[in-house]
């Protein structure tokens, strides 16, 4: 097919999925959560993320069968789908960035406010962009992943363990995010970071494009899974996964209310304020451990075939271990001595007993 077809071919896919998306992400039922400062809403959010990701596999599944569309159309396409993808991440940087009511007159206020962003929570059309961005960066991710199950059982006639593994973990982990959105709207990126170049190219470059890299590997993978290795993975999985939720799950309940039981016993708080019952009485972000938990149940099942999987988990490290730090620095300005007396209590930051 002439090269010049298939760019709009895709860029066509591209446009087309994000405003279903987004036309979804408007329409479809969902509960409102509202967010408070003084007395007076500061942002509004619609939680039909999971309505949406399900309606979404559902669709396009049905139109696969159907012959409609492949789905390998997601993997013989990727690299275009990458060029595209950062066009559309780059234009819609620039975007916000020109809305902004923000004054622009020097290059350091347009390096910071390109990239780290002028707003905290831009709305479109009612809609908050930055909430609204981790919908087809966690939806395209999934398609990016079922689309290298199809591959291998177009060209292999069957899925491999190592395959099926894959496919349970990352559709759990997506689910479940959704699943989990009303806690998602008091994360620190959303109620913290400007939506700027960096959280735009994240969630529609970096996340679809990269953090698929395990199942790139395993469309064509020869080795065999053993089923030792199998159950151990499995094992690493669900302790990642429980470490990780269970944590974010404690966390949310006590902010909602702060005579919630953790692990079946009333929370203990300081002052009130600081949870420190349950995983936070333990460390200050295991939670981030136990999505490097995750993420390494992940990319062990392809490192049979490569280790470049792997850096998909050394990008996490250092990230999640920087996003600690700067929870850390940023607690201790708002708590003062109230954090100093946590640290006391909650001695560990990533990794119990070591750090």
């Amino acid at each position: 097919m002439n090269t010049g077809i298939e760019i709009l071919q895709t860029t066509g896919a591209v446009v087309a999925f994000l405003t279903v998306l987004f036309v979804g992400s408007k329409l479809l039922p969902g509960r409102k959560v509202v967010l408070a400062e003084g007395g007076e809403v500061t942002r509004v959010f619609k939680l039909n993320g999971l309505a949406l990701f399900l309606l979404t596999l559902l669709v396009v599944g049905i139109a696969h069968l159907l012959g409609w569309f492949s789905l390998t159309f997601v993997q013989d396409n990727f690299w275009i789908l990458f060029i595209v993808a950062n066009v559309v991440a780059f234009a819609l940087s620039g975007w916000l960035y020109w809305r902004s009511s923000e004054s622009r007159n020097s290059f350091k206020g347009f390096f910071r406010g390109f990239f780290l962003g002028r707003d905290l929570n831009p709305v479109w059309l009612g809609i908050d962009l930055k909430f609204f961005s981790y919908r087809p960066s966690l939806i395209a991710l999934a398609l990016f992943n079922i689309s290298f199950a199809v591959v291998q059982v177009e060209t292999y006639g069957q899925l491999s363990l190592a395959m099926v593994l894959y496919q349970i973990f990352t559709f759990v982990y997506i689910f479940n995010y959704f699943q989990f959105e009303y806690g998602m709207v008091h994360t620190w990126d959303i109620v913290s970071e400007r939506f700027g170049c960096m959280l735009v190219w994240g969630n529609f470059v970096l996340v679809p494009f990269f953090y698929c890299i395990a199942g790139w590997f395993l469309v064509h993978a020869q080795a065999t899974l053993a089923p030792a290795i199998a159950v151990a993975l499995v094992t690493l999985f669900v302790f990642g996964f429980w470490l990780f939720r269970g944590a974010n799950e404690q966390k949310h309940r006590f902010k909602q209310d702060s005579r919630a039981k953790i692990w079946g016993k009333p929370a203990e708080t300081l002052d009130g304020r600081l949870l420190v019952s349950g995983f936070w009485g333990i460390g200050r972000h295991l939670n981030y451990t136990g999505e490097i938990c995750v993420y390494l149940a992940f990319v062990l099942i392809a490192c049979l075939e490569s280790w470049i999987p792997l850096l998909l988990v050394a990008w996490l490290v250092g990230l999640l271990g920087h996003r600690s730090w700067r929870d850390d620095r940023r607690c201790r300005a708002k708590y003062g001595e109230l954090w100093d007396r946590y640290i006391e209590r909650a001695r560990f930051s990533m990794i119990p007993f070591v750090h």
